[in-house]
């Protein structure tokens, strides 16, 4: 059967234009003075937090929201269990620094570069699950990101194996020295990092391929049947995930100047996953919140030793149990209360 594009067929301008007048859908231009409002106040806390320490806690919500949000692309937006996700993250760190160290790249250029690497690995690892479902899409997800580590290892010669690679190039801004200012540039860096990550990602998903993504996961038979390609819809998902993640990587290891194989482990990959189900799925402020929320929290738990990702967990399942839709689901829940209090008020 042929399918055409969705982008050519008239339902979708009636589609797009129900969508876009949908109860409770936000009109873009106050999202956009709102998203605005939101990088203006980071933008003032480096002013705020004058050491270090905390500058480095914030750049690292900043690395792990990116990799979230992304990731939320395409497991909530896409509904694709993509458990190689993370591995596109570990791709963009190694795709780096071995860029910078061993072809001496421009860092700045690299970073680019380890981007679209990182979209080229999620077309390779796309090809085989364009007709898979469920459980053997994770299965192959997943056994990707082990079959990435596992080339990493064996190539020691190279990657450093498990020694990983230490002293790789970092960014560079003009003359100014970013060893010595508290990590006041790589704030800036990391913040103007995730603002490009999530304006593209609020793009995509307001496009007409976003709304066609959406039918796809809720109803893939009908979908197709109104000529959506389920093959190219997929594909495109993925890959549009993969270049803000990839980005993310390269600019970890520039920041943290070193790459190890841990970041393709499952530590990583569950505090990610479990940012992206704590924001909720299918907001991708969802994931950036909980981002905040998560890291923050964690850190002020650091006097708890073993215990804190033991009691971070059971917050994550209250939360999960109380509010299913997640943090943005518990703020839905409380500005729709708030709303409906007033309203009888506003009336009398």
């Amino acid at each position: 059967m042929t399918t055409t594009n969705l982008t050519e067929t008239p339902a979708t301008s009636r589609a797009v234009s129900i969508i876009a007048s949908m109860p409770g859908r936000v009109p873009w231009q106050k999202e956009a003075v709102a998203l605005a409002i939101a990088f203006a106040l980071l933008a003032l806390t480096p002013f705020v937090f004058t050491d270090s320490y905390s500058r480095h806690v914030l750049i690292m919500v900043f690395i792990y929201a990116i990799v979230a949000s992304n990731w939320d692309l395409s497991l909530g937006y896409g509904g694709v269990f993509n458990f190689g996700h993370i591995a596109l993250f570990g791709i963009g760190v190694y795709a780096y620094s071995l860029l910078t160290k061993l072809v001496a790249m421009d860092p700045w250029l690299a970073m680019i570069v380890s981007g679209v690497v990182a979209v080229v690995a999620a077309v390779v690892v796309t090809i085989p699950i364009l007709r898979l479902k469920g459980i053997y899409i994770i299965l192959v997800t997943f056994g990707f990101a082990q079959l990435v580590m596992q080339i990493i290892l064996s190539q020691s010669d190279y990657t450093g194996g498990t020694q990983g690679l230490v002293r790789i190039p970092s960014l560079y801004w003009f003359d100014h020295n970013m060893v010595r200012d508290a990590k006041f540039a790589y704030f800036y860096i990391a913040l103007a990092l995730l603002l490009a990550s999530t304006i593209f990602l609020r793009i995509f998903v307001r496009s007409r391929m976003g709304i066609s993504i959406v039918a796809l996961r809720d109803n893939e038979e009908y979908a197709v049947s109104r000529g959506i390609s389920l093959v190219r819809q997929r594909l495109i998902t993925l890959a549009a995930s993969a270049f803000f993640t990839g980005v993310a990587g390269a600019f970890y290891a520039a920041y943290q100047r070193n790459a190890s194989v841990e970041v393709f482990g499952m530590s990583l990959a569950t505090i990610v996953l479990s940012m992206v189900l704590l924001g909720g799925t299918g907001t991708i402020y969802g994931a950036i919140i909980a981002s905040f929320a998560l890291t923050v929290f964690a850190e002020a738990m650091a006097d708890f030793g073993a215990w804190r990702p033991i009691i971070t967990a059971v917050l994550i399942l209250i939360v999960m149990l109380v509010y299913p839709g997640g943090i943005v689901g518990m703020l839905k829940g409380a500005t729709d209360f708030v709303f409906s209090r007033r309203g009888p008020a506003t009336k009398a």
